[in-house]
């Protein structure tokens, strides 16, 4: 067997670059590349391996662990899963920054290789700085940290453990179904000591995604609940785009005659203007999709993990008799609630169910009742998106104002607040891959890293990012990262005085404005907060729009500037689209002094009552 002597630190990144995969026919590195932070812990080690490798695995410089790893999931999901980045930061608070960032890719389902540096192996300068001493239990570092948000964790107390785990890590990364974030906790010395490798271990490796099909007694069992419908109705998930089966799911649709709404993670499977596509489901969808989906009787859920914000906390299905299929690569979103399996790949699985449908449609009632409804629906978008000259505008008309200026092809990116409940409402997407919210963590600060690396994943197309003060303020620093890199975005930052989504049902459950926004939090003074200021600051061009004309004219100017724009628009922190939306389980509490908060319970308790507990 012929070896090589490479450094652990060293080995893993040859191998790293050893890794393809295949788009569109042509033969790509599966890392596109490292987001690094250097400290203690992995400078010396995979630094030095990094610096070395150059252009064949880029390293790239961030200004936070937890934004590079954002950066690195958003990239992720641009790609659709077919390319990733590896991450890599120092022991201690460098580690757990990541840890975050580590949770989003977990409930997205996203794959990023995540690469802390760990405590010494040898232990012989215990404990060094930043090490968390556990007193029961000496094997503890502050990685362990990541274990409940990994899909695969280990640490690499030895060289030659790379031979196993690296493979096994791959694995995960690469699998549809178990796809995550994935920890290798790199002990600082061992990054260091020498191993002789086989060479084989360096051997370039072809990775294609698994489509698996489905099982025939599924696939039967799935086509005669849909055979028997009176009230069939689609919800598309994330999933539909991560198996680029957008033009399947259209297909099946059309072919069958049954409409489609779409979650958060889902939107833009199908055009907005496709005459079957009812929009957004369940907290923040459409009139249009809510009222088909508390009458459908069987619901077909194609890539979706059927979280509360899609199903109205399982408050918004309403017929008595109503049935799920689940068609998920994942068995157990597959059969979330009862409902009937079918596991494939979700192109695999409408391609197989069509067949099996043969000619057979829904009711034309049925869809005829379901798509009039859309007529309504749309009015009501362009009522809430319409200009005014009000010098706060709504965060809808703000939207509106966005989407008159940008092109077609243009991604949108947010993730907290009140913003990705009134896009999912109101956001016309054009084309797949058009609309990039993360809601299924939710995470504030997500909006300027994670746009970092959609501009990583899509070069030739604009990306403009719409964020409250909230999150500017939580997390700007990457703006600086887009400068540096040449990425330019459009950022256009709300500001309506603090977190003006969580006063609104702070004061929807009975609440009092408490400690949301800034007026109404503790202090001896405001602040006078210059966020244009600070975004030039950072590098940026910065303008301030006094409402939504001048929010259009920086637009413009915003797509002709040499890098990234930074635009400012005050905003009204009460007002949200009235129309379309669904119940939402907050918990309300049963006794308060507050009559507000009583009569809040007593509505409650009645919508309570409409949640199924089974299927």
């Amino acid at each position: 067997m012929n070896t090589i002597r490479l450094t652990m630190a060293q080995a893993l990144v040859r191998a790293l670059v050893a890794q393809r995969t295949e788009i569109d026919g042509a033969e790509l590195p599966l890392f596109a590349g490292v987001w690094a932070i250097f400290g203690h812990g992995n400078v010396a080690g995979l630094g030095e391996a990094l610096q070395a490798a150059g252009d064949s695995l880029p390293t790239y410089r961030a200004h936070n662990e937890q934004a590079m790893a954002l950066a690195a999931i958003a990239y992720a999901k641009t790609m659709r899963r077919r390319r990733m980045m590896a991450c890599t930061s120092s022991i201690g608070p460098g580690a757990t920054n990541m840890v975050t960032a580590a949770a989003v890719a977990h409930v997205n389902r996203l794959p990023v290789l995540l690469l802390p540096g760990d405590v010494f192996a040898g232990r012989r300068p215990d404990p060094v700085l930043q090490q968390v001493e556990d007193f029961g239990d000496a094997t503890v570092s502050a990685n362990d940290c990541f274990r409940p948000v990994s899909r695969f964790f280990d640490r690499i107390t030895r060289p030659e453990q790379l031979l196993t785990a690296l493979p096994q890590a791959l694995g995960v990364l690469t699998d549809p179904a178990a796809c995550g974030p994935v920890t290798l906790a790199l002990c600082q010395d061992v990054q260091a000591e020498a191993f002789d490798w086989p060479e084989s271990f360096f051997a370039p490796r072809l990775w294609h995604i698994r489509r698996p099909r489905p099982d025939l007694r599924e696939l039967e069992a799935a086509a005669d609940l849909l055979r028997g419908a009176q009230a069939p109705l689609i919800i598309a998930g994330g999933g539909v785009h991560y198996a680029e089966a957008t033009e399947d799911l259209a297909d099946f649709a059309t072919a069958h005659g049954i409409p489609v709404a779409e979650t958060q993670a889902g939107k833009s499977a199908l055009p907005h203007d496709h005459p079957l596509n009812l929009g957004g489901i369940g907290v923040t969808g459409s009139s249009a999709a809510n009222q088909a989906a508390e009458r459908a009787d069987v619901i077909l859920a194609v890539g979706t993990r059927l979280a509360d914000f899609a199903t109205g906390s399982w408050a918004l299905f309403r017929n008595p008799a109503r049935r799920l299929i689940g068609l998920n690569v994942q068995p157990l979103d597959a059969g979330k609630r009862f409902a009937v399996p079918l596991v494939a790949d979700a192109g695999e699985g409408l391609t197989a169910l069509s067949a099996s449908l043969g000619d057979h449609t829904a009711p034309a009632a049925w869809t005829q009742a379901t798509t009039a409804a859309l007529a309504p629906w749309r009015a009501a978008v362009r009522a809430a998106t319409a200009p005014t000259n009000a010098p706060c505008p709504s965060d809808a008309q703000v939207i509106g104002a966005v989407q008159r200026a940008i092109p077609a092809d243009a991604i949108v990116v947010a993730a907290a607040g009140g913003l990705p409940g009134e896009l999912h409402k109101l956001w016309q997407a054009g084309r797949p891959g058009g609309y990039h919210v993360e809601y299924g963590f939710s995470c504030m600060g997500y909006e300027i890293a994670g746009a970092v690396g959609v501009k990583l994943a899509a070069p030739d197309r604009e990306v403009v990012v719409l964020l409250g003060d909230g999150s500017w303020l939580m997390m700007n620093s990457e703006i600086a990262t887009s400068v540096m890199l040449g990425l330019k975005l459009t950022v256009v930052l709300l500001d309506n005085g603090g977190f003006g989504c969580i006063d609104r049902l702070q004061r929807a459950t009975g609440g009092a404005g408490f400690n949301n926004l800034l007026a109404d939090a503790r202090h001896a003074m405001l602040p006078a907060l210059d966020f244009t200021a600070q975004a030039v600051g950072l590098g940026a061009i910065a303008l301030k729009a006094a409402g939504i004309a001048e929010l259009e004219s920086a637009l413009a100017v915003a797509r002709d500037a040499d890098r990234t724009t930074v635009i400012v628009v005050d905003t009204d922190p009460a007002i949200s689209t009235g129309a379309g939306g669904h119940w939402w389980d907050v918990g309300v509490p049963e006794v308060s002094a507050r009559a507000e908060v009583r009569r809040a319970r007593a509505e409650y308790e009645t919508q309570r009552l409409q949640q199924r507990l089974g299927n």
